[in-house]
């Protein structure tokens, strides 16, 4: 099985119990490979497959997140689209985000830095569409605060509830929150 076909897989698995709560059992588990072959792809084991699913998770961002909010076109529309694409990676509020995972436990002193940086450019990507609208950077970098504040917020209470409604009326809201008393 080649190493790319192990990353969806992965991803799975660490964005539903986080790096604590998955071994190298579950993993040999879910992709029906023996322990030798999951060292065989990944000789740092367990960790060594998390980085491999950041670098996974991070492309997918970049291209279906960051490169939305980098397009030309209003602010509007980029952050529907930023909301649609939002929506499908989190299944509309069914599954957790992978960085609020990596938070806790182990994984928090080992991979602290990656999930700083890539909120920070998440934080950075929305804060510059609300500047180039015309949004002072302060305010601009506070609604982008508060943006990620929501999303993650409605992540949690969906999950909580087992229930997609809070997620999906956020996300129906976002646009609006974020594009408030900007030209466009």
């Amino acid at each position: 099985m080649p190493k790319e076909t192990l990353l969806p897989i992965l991803f799975h698995l660490f964005r539903q119990h986080g790096y604590d709560g998955v071994s190298v059992s579950k993993i040999s588990a879910a992709t029906k490979l023996g322990k030798a072959s999951l060292y065989h792809h990944f000789p740092g084991g367990k960790a060594e497959m998390l980085t491999a699913t950041l670098s996974y998770s991070q492309q997918w961002f970049e291209e279906n997140i960051l490169q939305v909010l980098a397009s030309e076109g209003a602010a509007l529309d980029r952050f529907q689209q930023m909301c649609d694409r939002l929506s499908e990676l989190y299944s509309a509020g069914e599954q957790p985000c992978l960085l609020a995972t990596l938070t806790v436990g182990q994984a928090h002193s080992v991979f602290h830095e990656s999930v700083k940086r890539r909120l920070e450019g998440f934080l950075a990507a929305i804060a510059h569409v609300l500047s180039e609208a015309g949004l002072p950077s302060a305010l601009a970098q506070q609604r982008a605060e508060d943006a990620i504040i929501a999303l993650q917020g409605a992540l949690i209470l969906s999950r909580g509830l087992d229930s997609s409604a809070p997620f999906i009326r956020e996300m129906a809201q976002l646009t609006e929150k974020l594009c408030e008393k900007i030209s466009g």
